[in-house]
């Protein structure tokens, strides 16, 4: 593998250890998913902005791409909502679980936005991942809704990342990720608005809140996420997304230890969660052979 690959991928893996450890924090912080995320949104923004500013770098771009990175701010968005909402309805084992079928929507995804053909070995896998997903609703079926919240959380994250494979050919990582973060933050500060509005039991804050949220903000999304697009200029948007499913493996091991009877499971569980991330390793060894 070349130096440059190499490098991506080890920086690849931080960046895994890190989302997993973002699992943590959405479990300790004590607001719900929308507030959360809007914090950790605006936060990440007001960050990069100052990044942008100490770098002097330009932030000036096109009516249309404007409107590209409108779409995935918007996306993210509701991936962060659909994700910390999984989290607090079930748990973190659950919710990342789940969450690892990104890699499934990705492979069906990318055929329409890279103008390939669909692989059949895909849909055959994809319903071997339906079949582990069988088994942990029939044996976890109290956190049902946290599944079907983190289900919706891996479609949008797929897509999110296919579009910024397209992206990335065409805009600087830095620039876009300050536009996406920009306008998720608009999109909840204008759902919020005609919603609920801005009520201090929804918003307000403990010291150990905003420390994590500290954290979450800086270097798991600002850091984070301008690192991730940058990475996706060397390797495919199936090969993050399938990196990123090792994300539930780092996440359940620092539960377990942090959260420690809150986390575990049933046997079958872990069974079922084995057969997804077995199937979608599988997957991206046998894809990545057939490039080579």
């Amino acid at each position: 593998m070349p130096k440059t690959n190499l490098k991506n991928y080890l920086h690849l893996h931080l960046l895994v250890f890190i989302w997993g450890f973002t699992a943590i924090l959405g479990a300790l912080i004590n607001i719900d998913a929308i507030p959360l995320v809007w914090y950790r949104m605006l936060i990440a923004t007001v960050i990069v902005f100052i990044y942008f500013i100490v770098r002097k770098k330009p932030l000036k771009v096109n009516p249309k791409a404007l409107l590209k990175f409108f779409i995935g701010g918007v996306l993210i968005a509701l991936h962060w909502i659909f994700f910390f909402s999984a989290i607090k309805v079930s748990n973190i084992s659950v919710a990342l679980v789940s969450m690892s079928t990104g890699a499934l929507f990705t492979s069906l995804i990318e055929p329409f936005f890279f103008k390939r053909k669909l692989i059949p070995l895909e849909l055959i896998f994809g319903l071997i991942v339906v079949g582990g997903l069988y088994l942990i609703f029939n044996v976890e079926s109290q956190y049902t809704l946290g599944i079907v919240y983190a289900l919706i959380a891996a479609f949008l994250s797929a897509l999110f990342t296919v579009l910024n494979g397209l992206y990335i050919q065409k805009h600087n990582a830095d620039v876009i990720s300050f536009y996406q973060l920009f306008f998720g933050v608009a999109f909840i500060t204008i759902y919020i608005l005609f919603t609920t509005g801005f009520t201090t039991e929804s918003f307000s804050l403990t010291n150990s809140d905003m420390l994590y949220l500290f954290i979450l903000s800086s270097i798991c999304t600002a850091y984070a996420f301008i690192v991730s697009v940058q990475i996706m200029k060397h390797l495919t948007p199936y090969t993050v997304m399938l990196t990123i499913n090792l994300e539930p493996v780092y996440a359940i091991i620092l539960a377990l230890l942090i959260f420690g009877d809150k986390e575990k499971m049933s046997t079958p569980f872990y069974f079922g969660a084995l057969i997804i991330l077995i199937t979608v390793i599988t997957n991206g060894i046998l894809k990545n052979k057939k490039k080579a």
